[in-house]
């Protein structure tokens, strides 16, 4: 591999803030491009991501199991093979990544309560274990068709993550961390973003939309240097 050599030099610590909706197939892909970067980067090390919440739909109804594809025709004025077209293209990108994605299982969701556990785990056990719960419920809704509104999947997934039943459970009979989600809601918006994935390395320098692998170890060198 060829090294750039001023970040490799340089001793600034990078902190990546990554914005993700669970539902969101562009996400999850670019979470594992910027994690790819992360670890071609020539310090891994001082990189720290940190995963942030943005619901691209909140206004969409808990419950139903609606298909995806049948979700995203009616919403952009299809039908449901004009919503599987839709599908396909993420579908194709998903496989190039060593992805699995089964659009056809996926069921609409409404991801505010997931992403209310996403900032418990990260209270929990930090970004690492914020980052497996962000990747268990991408994986649950992407390649299960498990509803990401339903609380009695969200328990066994957060379980399956190593988070504390109890508190999970806590949390979902609540709003506890409500506000957090709004918060990272509120700071995206402020810099005008309207959709996901949205990536900024040391709060200056931002990617938007997906991006390859390179883009982003790109993003890594160049705040390095700064």
């Amino acid at each position: 591999m060829t090294t750039n050599q001023p970040a490799a030099d340089s001793t600034t610590h990078i902190e990546l803030d990554l914005w993700v909706d669970l539902v969101c197939p562009w996400s999850w892909i670019a979470k594992h491009r910027v994690e790819h970067a992360i670890a071609a980067f020539e310090r891994p090390h001082d990189v720290t991501l940190h995963l942030h919440a943005f619901q691209l739909d909140p206004d969409v109804p808990i419950g139903g199991a609606v298909p995806v594809a049948s979700h995203l025709g009616e919403k952009y004025g299809g039908d449901l093979e004009g919503g599987r077209l839709m599908t396909a293209r993420a579908s194709e990108q998903a496989q190039a990544d060593d992805l699995v994605f089964d659009l056809d299982a996926a069921v609409r969701a409404n991801t505010f309560d997931a992403h209310r556990l996403c900032a418990l785990a990260h209270e929990m056990g930090g970004p690492a274990l914020q980052s497996a719960a962000v990747e268990r419920f991408l994986s649950a809704h992407f390649a299960e068709g498990l509803a990401l509104d339903d609380h009695e999947v969200l328990q066994r997934l957060s379980a399956e993550c190593g988070m504390d039943e109890r508190r999970v459970s806590a949390v979902l009979a609540s709003d506890s961390y409500a506000d957090r989600v709004r918060d990272d809601e509120q700071r995206a918006r402020s810099m005008g973003v309207t959709a996901t994935p949205f990536i900024l390395a040391n709060g200056y320098a931002a990617l938007t939309g997906l991006h390859p692998t390179p883009d982003y170890l790109a993003l890594l060198r160049g705040a390095a240097v700064a």
